[in-house]
């Protein structure tokens, strides 16, 4: 079985097409893996809120995304219209809790398209408690856990990790049974071909960082 960490944000457009390239590459290789989502927040709480929306820059930069994105089936706002970018310290808390009742690949995924897809405000509670609910869980536990800040420590923990331990800058960072692989064109095809060789680099292609997206 393939051991695969995907250090990743939820604001992170690459993120979302690489897993959605990554799930298809192992549905059509019949490879075994576990996934470990490991966060690294982008804009951690109390820096300031980034403003994708109006920059053209990365505007230009999203395009290499347009086609794998539509090839796997992806309806994506690149970016979406949620100025300015949301935290998501909540939405992470909330992975861990789903983590814990067993949903926790259906609920990442239904975070990442309420933003890039339905362009939804990811870092309001209210936003949150629905795709809880939609995934499965328990609306009310869900609120209460990130109410108390049951995983408040967890996520820091986590995301520190990622910085500090794995020197992870930029989004998304995939380890191959502990070796970092590079992402260029974000498509199911070259997933593939990285599950299949075990492709090692140091580098990457396009990726979200604190500094921007490039």
């Amino acid at each position: 079985m393939l051991d695969i960490l995907f250090v990743t944000d939820f604001v992170c457009p690459y993120c979302l097409v690489a897993k959605a390239a990554l799930e298809a590459a192992l549905e059509e290789t019949g490879l075994e893996a576990e996934i470990r989502v490991q966060p690294l927040e982008l804009t951690p709480e109390p820096k300031e809120r980034v403003d994708t929306c109006h920059d053209q820059e990365r505007k230009k930069r999203y395009q290499i995304l347009v086609e794998p994105a539509k090839a796997l089936g992806l309806d994506m706002k690149l970016p979406p219209m949620v100025c300015p970018r949301p935290y998501t310290r909540l939405a992470f808390e909330g992975l861990f809790y789903a983590r814990e009742q067993g949903m926790e690949e259906r609920y990442g995924d239904l975070v990442y398209r309420a933003y890039f897809e339905k362009e939804l405000d990811i870092g309001e509670m209210q936003v949150l408690c629905g795709i809880a609910e939609e995934a499965g869980l328990d609306p009310e536990g869900y609120r209460q856990a990130l109410l108390q800040g049951t995983y408040r420590e967890k996520v820091k923990e986590e995301t520190a990790y990622s910085r500090d331990v794995l020197k992870v800058s930029g989004v998304p960072s995939v380890y191959l049974n502990g070796e970092r692989v590079s992402i260029e064109t974000y498509t199911k095809e070259e997933m593939v071909r990285i599950l299949q060789r075990g492709q090692e680099a140091s580098g990457g292609g396009f990726c979200c960082s604190a500094e921007g997206c490039g």
